[in-house]
């Protein structure tokens, strides 16, 4: 790896006004939660980091393409295809990607479930087959018992926004947590319960 740094961060539904009250986040408005969003993202990713996107730039009709987003966002993004994004938002989709790195496999995937009828036969299998880390979006913050920012005893690493306090995390930072010795972590700012 170069001295840029690598990201993760999914689940910005921009413009998406329901996701507010369906998540708790906490904005008054569409406005104030996309600037939040944008803001807390430049302000965390230089121009040349490496930012893997892990699905539902929007959701719906009648919002700003995902094009337009990304347009506005810092990093080289790498997009993972999520359940609301479609091809006709103006970005090539990758259904999931590898990463290897400090001494880890990492499988980035939108839905960690491999029982998903949406998912792809494809990413069901490697799903299904995959032995290392399991890094995702998909859950939000709705299922924190199951998908806590990190659940050990099922290798996963949910980074939805909501986890992730509406920044992208990196994996430097996940790398420093020691993560075979994380039993659960809540969110990003939680303490690690260790095994």
């Amino acid at each position: 790896m170069s001295n840029e740094s690598v990201y993760f961060i999914g689940d910005t539904h921009f413009d998406h006004k329901n996701i507010i009250r369906y998540c708790r986040r906490p904005f008054s408005s569409v406005t104030e939660m996309n600037n939040t969003i944008k803001n807390n993202w430049n302000g965390t990713v230089g121009k040349n980091d490496t930012v893997y996107f892990l699905g539902d730039w929007t959701f719906g009709w009648g919002h700003k393409p995902a094009k337009y987003w990304r347009r506005q966002l810092k990093g080289i993004i790498v997009s993972i295809r999520g359940s609301h994004d479609r091809e006709a938002d103006g970005i090539q989709f990758r259904e999931f990607q590898e990463l290897h790195a400090g001494g880890h496999d990492f499988l980035l995937i939108h839905n960690p479930n491999p029982d998903d009828k949406h998912q792809t036969k494809e990413q069901r299998e490697k799903l299904r087959n995959w032995h290392g880390w399991i890094i995702h979006g998909h859950v939000h913050n709705n299922e924190m018992d199951r998908h806590p920012f990190i659940n050990g005893e099922q290798r996963t690493i949910n980074v939805s926004i909501e986890v992730t306090d509406y920044k992208p995390v990196s994996l430097e930072h996940l790398l420093s947590l020691n993560l075979d010795s994380i039993r659960r972590m809540r969110t990003t700012d939680s303490q690690p319960e260790r095994w």
